[in-house]
């Protein structure tokens, strides 16, 4: 299977959810948004999905997965399609319906910290809604960092198999997922991030062994990663670092 990933051009995103568990898998995919318009990629090919006519099941929006005929949206949904057949789930129906709730918290944090430099809508530039963004850092920073983190370093800490994965003794999706949060983490809000150090040993260890993994180590030092920017999810705008 060759598998065709749909997400804008430029910017990490969602749809480095998705990439993370391809590359780290070695499975062969198309990123159809980096491609070349000429030969019918790019953002042409991502609108005929949206706007067009080349599904009658047409995604909101990317990130979405073709895989033979199906088209899949959402990234909790295309990881729960990748997870059995690129080895990222265990073959278990209670852990899989397991890592599939780790993977939709995740979504949700995600949209948090997206949302706190974009909390009154992404139509509007970030200079439109500073002050908004720095109140909405605050209770952030106050409230709901400390308690994601404090639920995942609590989730490796009672794992039945041992804190080195998120569900049972074997890597999967979510920790892939755990670690790209975190370490888009460490750049927008790096002052933030060392003040929580040493709450959270067991997640910032899962984070370097995942930095280790083959496939994810030849992509991070690759082209093909992106870097983190002030377009993207997790942006560094000092003065939303500095609301501890």
């Amino acid at each position: 299977m060759r598998y065709e990933l749909f997400y804008w051009p430029g910017i990490q995103g969602r749809g480095e959810f998705v990439r993370l568990a391809l590359e780290d898998a070695g499975a062969p995919y198309l990123d159809v948004g980096l491609g070349d318009a000429r030969d019918g990629l790019g953002l042409p090919a991502i609108d005929s999905y949206l706007n067009g006519d080349a599904t009658p099941r047409p995604p909101f929006a990317p990130p979405f997965l073709k895989a033979g005929n199906l088209v899949i949206s959402h990234v909790a949904n295309i990881l729960q399609f990748l997870g059995p057949p690129l080895a990222l789930v265990p073959d278990n129906e209670p852990a899989r319906y397991w890592i599939h709730g780790l993977q939709l918290t995740l979504s949700d944090w995600v949209a948090e910290i997206h949302d706190i430099h974009h909390p009154i809508g992404p139509s509007l530039y970030y200079h439109q809604q500073e002050g908004e963004a720095r109140r909405r850092a605050a209770v952030f920073h106050q409230q709901r960092l400390p308690r994601f983190l404090d639920y995942f370093e609590r989730v490796l800490q009672l794992n039945p198999a041992g804190p080195e994965y998120l569900a049972g003794g074997e890597h999967c999706y979510a920790d892939l997922s755990l670690f790209q949060v975190v370490r888009g983490l460490q750049y927008a809000f790096p002052r933030a991030m060392k003040t929580h150090k040493a709450r959270i040993p067991r997640t910032l260890t899962l984070v370097e062994r995942v930095a280790e993994r083959p496939g994810i180590k030849t992509y991070l030092q690759s082209e093909r990663r992106q870097p983190f920017n002030e377009s993207g999810i997790f942006r560094h705008y000092p003065e939303l670092d500095n609301v501890v």
